[in-house]
């Protein structure tokens, strides 16, 4: 009898388990890591983030891939940079992933750009002048505080398509905004010796990092954006510098070094790889170790 009422428990309990309805987890893909990292931040164990990119791969230039599409096809919230980033391949993983909920204007569609200030909007559009964004210039994340303008916002939308979990994803829009304050404290006290330090970039990149950061851009190795160096323009580059002396020439790490070393070998500058987003080399792990990493090889480049 003890034997079959054990049982019997069992059962009930085997059964009200079963009944229970499953936790609900919210489904993003983001196009690029730090939407991603930003996402796996505030979301916790509420969210299943995939990412549709690496720090390894050009942004501009991925291809619309059937899996791409597949994954897109399950998710409840896109985040993008938008600002016509991901213009080349985006839209069409939108259309062909058939999925309501993350088509543009959409709640389950997220774009970074519309929440911080936008550099270097062009006054005229001419595909003679390269690869122009109309909407201005993409690479928004390598302000650091720009990431804290995207999060309240990320934030507020997470709520809004899960409110079951409303506050779970305040009290943890709050823990990173009260650590990401302090880490900007610190990194732009650590940063000062930076200010006004004259650099030359491989591709116009890094707008927003030397807004922030008081960097003086110089000089591109790209004769326009997107296009490759050529020997001519690398020879005017070299030139100029002798004349205006830079301290290092800086890239993201999906671009070739050849241009870099080129120069850096010449001009007896230092050539600079910063890891531009999560991932972009092995101690970059989380958005706090991307902005660690990026100050620690600048200042060291600086000296």
């Amino acid at each position: 009898m003890k034997k079959l009422r054990l049982l019997q428990a069992l059962g009930t309990l085997l059964l009200a388990v079963v009944a229970m309805p499953a936790l609900a987890i919210l489904n993003i893909f983001a196009t690029v890591p730090e939407w991603g990292a930003l996402a796996e931040e505030l979301g916790g164990d509420q969210v299943k983030v995939y990412t549709a990119t690496t720090a390894l791969q050009d942004p501009h230039r991925i291809e619309a891939r059937p899996s791409l599409v597949a994954r897109a096809r399950g998710a409840d919230l896109l985040i993008s940079t938008g600002a016509e980033l991901e213009v080349g391949w985006l839209p069409l993983v939108q259309q062909q992933s058939g999925n309501p909920r993350i088509q543009a204007g959409e709640p389950g569609s997220f774009e970074a750009a519309q929440y911080v200030v936008v550099l270097e909007k062009p006054t005229r559009l001419d595909r003679a002048d390269g690869d122009v964004h109309p909407a201005g210039n993409p690479h928004i994340q390598t302000d650091a505080r720009n990431i804290a303008r995207v999060a309240a916002p990320l934030a507020q939308r997470l709520s809004e398509l899960d409110p079951a979990n409303a506050t779970y994803y305040r009290q943890r829009y709050a823990s990173f905004a009260a650590r990401w304050r302090a880490a900007l404290a610190h990194w732009e006290q650590r940063a000062a010796p930076l200010r006004g330090v004259p650099i030359v970039v491989h591709h116009k990149a890094f707008p927003y990092l030397e807004a922030w950061l008081g960097l003086k851009q110089i000089a591109t190795l790209e004769p326009k954006p997107g296009a490759e160096p050529t020997a001519a323009h690398l020879t005017a580059v070299l030139a100029s510098l002798r004349q205006q002396p830079a301290k290092m020439v800086i890239r993201a790490p999906y671009q070739s070094d050849r241009a870099s070393h080129w120069i850096a070998e010449r001009a007896g500058i230092n050539a600079v790889v910063l890891p531009f987003t999560v991932g972009g080399n092995e101690n970059v792990k989380d958005l706090f170790a991307l902005f660690d990493d990026t100050l620690q090889r600048l200042l060291r480049a600086a000296q």
